[in-house]
This record gives structure tokens, C-alpha cells and sequence, in this order.
């Protein structure tokens, strides 16, 4: 049986009414008026943290109620079973109103630890879990990172030991974005000690509020705690919270991996451009430099634009893109950089002493965040790897 698809342009002007219903279009903001944020990791105390991502769920879940929030899903989990064309050509129009900014734990739950319980769950974890993830009933955090593992994530060492019909997690876990108002964690656990590194990980969907959690926040340098660490201690599970096979975590977390590099097109763009902004609206002209920099920002925003619809082009002929979302990571964490350097030249000392001017010192939370994401969703250096793997064709480094 063929579904027909819609058409687009029909489609894009149906979406457009119905974001009309929920926001203001975003064009209706003044420069100088409304928030002037530009943190790449949000300086939140625990209830602003909380309310913020309430705000967004109620949000999400309105869009999915209309039928706009799943569109690419087939329609068993509550989706459209669209093409990937109509999901971009949705975000883009999304871009044009003032609807709440998703945080990262939103395209954790929705875009990365959903797709992965209905590649790896079983049937009954798919119906708990993949539909109210999608429409946000449940919000997920990945429990991957630990002090000894780094981006080699196979050297996890938090312990999964079956016991008495159950397992028993004990471990500790860091830079967990969202502990504090996520309902699971997606915990990657050494099954088999004895076993090769890659071959002895099994995946538990963690409650959060399971006995023996602990969720600590990690003070970061701007004042407030956006990642945490936490801390299994004799978590005990019931096997139907193991997601994948024994043993066959790697894959699992792989997954979740290529689903993370997937979402990082656009990554560090709306900061660039907001940049851009405040260079037009400085009350001094720009100098040579200035401008030559400003430019240049300009320019490869447009490059890193061009990357992701590389990505997205790859994804709609069916293709897994492996070395293209390598490179769209590798110019977004460029492109945040060079947001850094133009906002210090712009700004100069207006930048490190808070005058209460809108839109100036407000920028200390993104030159001290964006060095972060060399770092989080897979360092620069796994990117080239990747690149140099997939694209040059040089060897993969043995696995023990």
C-alpha cells in the first residue's frame, strides 16, 4: 500500500498557521529587548533548571499532540512516517517564532535515546518508553562519561553484576547534562570483567529517583551547575531495564553515539549570528579588523549551514553520514571559537565587567562555555579520527 505525501509547500504553510496559534513570530523581537543569553551551557539554579524544561515539555507535548513533533516516526509510535525533507523544512519555520529553545536534554531524549530503544528495546520497552520520550512525558540523560574513561567510553568501569534475578549497578558518572530533572538515565556498565573491553558492556535504562542515585552538580566557572555527577551505589534493577543484549553495549552506545554527532549541525549558530547582530548595532563603526572578522564569521556560518545540509542529504538517500557529521561537529566547535574571539574584539573591556548593558556582558557565559564542546559529543580529536579513518582510508587502531 502507497502513502501519499503531502505536499510540501501545503505542508510548510499548515505548519506556519499552527505555529501562529502557539508563538509570536520571532522577527517581532527588538534587538535590545528579551533575554540577552547567549550561555552554551545555562547558568540555572536547580528550580530554574526545572522550570525552564516544564516550560519546554509543555511545549513539545502540544506540538505532538497536533501531529508536528514525531514526523519522521511511523505512526505506531505517534508519528507521520515523513520524510527527513519535512522534518528540516518543520525546524526551519520553527526558527521564525518565538516557541521555547529546547535544551540539550530534549534532543537527548527525542533524538538519541528514543531512536535507540526502538533499534535495541523489546517490544513491551518500546511501548513504555519511545512514544512518551518523543512527546516528552519522560525526559532522558545520558550516564556515559567517567573520571577514567573520557571520550574511550569502552573503559567505563561502573560495575553491572547480576544477582539474585537482578543486577546491582555501583559506579560513578560525570558530566551528565539534566540529572536533575531527568526521569532515566541511559547507563553504559561493565557486564564482563574478563572480557575484551568492547565485548564486556551491557545498557540499563536507570530511574533517576531508583534507590542508591546520587545527583551532585558540578560548579561550573560561570557560577551556576548545568552537568552533574552522579553516583550508582547497589542500584538494583530488574532485567527489563536492560536495553540490548548482555554483553552488547558497545553497540548500544554506538547508537546513541552517531545519533549525538547527527545533532550538532547546527551547533553554535544561532550564538554566531546574534554576533553578527551586535556588530550592527554597536554605537561606533566597526574598524578594518572588525569588519574583516565579522566577515569572516559571516562566511563560515555559511559553510557550516552547507555541512549540515550535507548531513541531511546523506540521512535522506538512506546513508549512515559518518565522516560528514564528523566535520559538521569539527566547524561548529570552529565556528563558536571564532564567535568568541569576534565578541572579545567587539567588546573589549565591556565584555569582563557587568555595567548592566543588555547584550554585553551577558556574552562572559559563551566565551567561557565554548571551549566545552571541543570536548562534549566526542572531542575534536575522535572527529578526526573518524575523518581520517572514513575519508584518507588510514587504519583503525587495534582494539584490545
Amino acid at each position: 500500500m502507497t502513502t501519499t505525501l503531502p505536499d510540501l509547500a501545503t505542508f510548510t504553510a499548515e505548519a506556519r498557521a499552527w505555529l501562529r496559534t502557539m508563538a509570536s513570530p520571532a522577527a517581532d523581537a527588538r534587538w535590545g529587548t528579551g533575554s540577552d543569553s547567549v550561555a552554551v551551557f545555562e547558568n540555572w539554579t536547580a528550580a530554574e533548571e526545572r522550570a525552564h524544561t516544564d516550560a519546554v515539555a509543555e511545549y513539545e507535548k502540544a506540538k505532538f499532540d497536533a501531529g508536528w513533533g514525531a514526523l519522521t516516526w511511523p505512526t505506531e509510535f505517534g508519528g507521520r512516517n515523513l520524510p527527513v525533507a519535512f522534518e528540516l523544512a518543520f525546524r526551519g519555520i520553527e526558527e521564525e517564532f518565538d516557541v521555547p529553545r529546547r535544551t540539550e536534554m530534549f534532543s537527548v531524549t527525542q533524538q538519541l535515546v528514543a531512536p535507540t530503544i526502538a533499534q535495541w528495546g523489546t517490544p513491551d520497552q518500546q511501548d513504555r518508553y519511545v512514544r512518551a520520550m518523543l512527546r516528552t512525558d519522560l525526559i532522558a540523560c545520558q550516564l556515559f562519561s567517567e573520571t577514567e574513561a573520557g571520550s574511550d567510553l569502552a573503559a567505563v568501569r561502573t560495575r553491572a553484576v547480576a544477582r539474585d534475578g537482578a543486577w546491582v549497578l555501583n559506579g560513578h558518572k560525570v558530566w551528565t547534562s539534566g540529572a536533575r530533572v531527568a526521569d532515566y538515565g541511559v547507563a553504559v556498565c561493565r557486564s564482563d570483567p574478563d572480557a575484551p573491553k568492547h565485548q564486556g558492556l551491557t545498557v540499563f535504562l536507570v530511574p533517576m529517583n531508583a534507590a542508591g542515585v546520587t545527583v551532585r552538580p558540578i560548579r561550573q566557572m560561570t557560577g551556576g551547575s548545568s552537568f552533574n555527577e552522579v553516583y550508582l551505589e547497589d542500584v538494583r534493577l530488574s532485567d527489563d531495564h536492560r536495553l540490548g543484549p548482555v554483553g552488547a553495549g558497545w553497540s548500544v552506545a554506538l547508537t546513541v553515539l552517531a545519533a549525538e554527532r547527527l545533532d550538532g549541525a547546527g551547533l553554535g549558530l544561532a550564538n554566531a549570528d546574534r554576533a553578527v547582530e551586535l556588530a550592527r548595532h554597536l554605537d561606533r563603526s566597526l574598524t578594518e579588523v572588525e569588519a574583516d572578522r565579522v566577515a569572516d564569521l559571516v562566511t563560515r556560518g555559511f559553510v557550516q549551514r552547507i555541512a549540515g545540509m550535507r548531513v541531511a542529504q546523506t540521512m535522506m538517500s538512506g546513508a549512515d553520514p559518518g565522516p560528514e557529521a564528523s566535520m559538521g561537529k569539527l566547524l561548529a566547535t570552529d565556528t563558536m571559537a571564532r564567535t568568541s574571539e569576534v565578541v572579545r574584539l567587539l567588546l573589549g573591556s565591556r565584555l569582563v565587567a557587568d555595567h548592566g548593558a543588555w547584550g554585553r556582558y551577558a556574552w562572559t557565559e559563551h566565551v567561557l562555555g565554548a571551549p566545552g564542546y571541543r570536548i562534549a559529543g566526542g572531542t575534536d580529536e575522535i572527529q578526526h579520527n573518524i575523518i581520517a579513518e572514513r575519508v584518507l582510508g588510514l587504519p583503525k587502531e587495534p582494539r584490545l
